[in-house]
């Protein structure tokens, strides 16, 4: 039989020991639906697109617009709001790399605060991990994330990840205020050199540029313009048309499968289109494992020379983004110009 004199002295010492400071969670749980326009994310929201792991990954962080955004292979996979640091405490510019992951990471430097899916930027004290978001800069430096967008980057990056942390006045504009175009070259966090394409020309194709890794595509309707990039490099660029534009094409994810549509390719007859097959993001679950119909593929016109060029590329895996967002802030330049080697729309 236990003492109480003994009890009662045990207890003393357990609530004399420091406690360790429960994980909290900040943030939203669920994301955002995917066309939600980044300015319009309260603190704490955020959009996860999904991410197949393929290409490089690279993060950019405007301190100015205090948000995040995730590109995969070119692609932007999500957006978040953040809180970075407070004054005293700003969170440095520059490019960096993940240093250190580490899921249960404690302070060692404020009393063992929870920092949970941190990735180290700097040795110094700075990383990327959940922590409070009220909607202003209050970090002592760090990027604070949605616990639940932490966990997804977390579980999507890898060492060596390049982030960029960008500031009005000290970086680019597209870097201070991405789009839908990745701002930077993921391998490097430089600023990306491709430039518009020029007025009255169509398309460019470089794939010299990049000439291994995975593929995938970005169809702006706002800019009529689609990208394609390869290991996250821009090879291509192409003017569109889009018939009927007065429809929205909506934000759409597809990914190539297995076979091929049946009769002939719309964008260019004597060849075959492959299948392409609907990811399910945020918002538009339901249309998951939807093929795309010719009758969709037939809205944009492409000149025939880059479908030709592009069209070997299409292998199982290749993931195209839809949207009806501009690829950058600003213009892409150049004129719009009529396809004339192309199918032209009807009026």
């Amino acid at each position: 039989m236990s003492h109480p004199l003994l009890v009662s002295a045990l207890l003393s010492l357990l609530l004399a020991l420091p406690a360790q400071a429960a994980v909290p969670f900040w943030g939203a749980r669920q994301s955002s639906p995917a066309d939600t326009p980044p300015s319009q994310l309260k603190p704490g929201e955020w959009i996860w697109g999904g991410d197949n792991r393929a290409g490089p990954i690279a993060v950019v962080v405007s301190l100015t617009e205090q948000r995040a955004y995730v590109y995969r292979n070119g692609l932007p996979i999500g957006v978040t709001t953040v809180s970075t640091g407070k004054r005293g405490y700003e969170t440095p510019t520059g490019v960096f790399t993940i240093l250190q992951k580490d899921k249960d990471h404690r302070s060692s430097i404020y009393n063992a605060a929870p920092m949970p899916y941190m990735q180290r930027l700097t040795w110094g004290g700075v990383a990327l991990h959940a922590g409070g978001l009220p909607g202003y800069p209050e970090s002592h430096g760090c990027v604070h994330l949605p616990s639940e967008f932490a966990r997804l980057l977390f579980d999507s990056s890898n060492m060596g990840m390049t982030v960029v942390v960008s500031q009005e006045g000290k970086s680019p504009v597209d870097i201070v205020h991405p789009g839908a175009l990745i701002p930077v070259d993921p391998r490097t966090g430089a600023e990306a050199a491709i430039p518009p394409l020029d007025d009255g020309q169509k398309y460019r194709w470089r794939p010299e540029l990049s000439t291994e890794g995975p593929v995938s595509l970005l169809l702006s309707g706002a800019d009529q313009r689609l990208v394609v990039f390869r290991n996250g490099i821009e090879i291509g660029r192409s003017r569109v048309v889009i018939r009927n534009p007065e429809q929205p094409l909506g934000t759409h994810a597809y990914i190539v499968k297995d076979g091929y549509l049946p009769g002939d390719n719309p964008l260019l007859p004597g060849t075959r289109m492959p299948n392409w097959s609907t990811i399910g993001i945020p918002g538009r679950a339901g249309d998951a494992g939807k093929l795309l119909g010719p009758e969709t593929i037939d809205r944009v016109v492409i000149p025939h020379d880059f479908v030709a060029a592009v069209l070997p590329l299409l292998t199982p895996g290749v993931v195209m983004l839809v949207t009806d967002a501009r690829m950058t802030d600003a213009t892409t330049g150049g004129a719009p110009v009529q396809v004339l080697d192309s199918n032209p729309p009807e009026t």
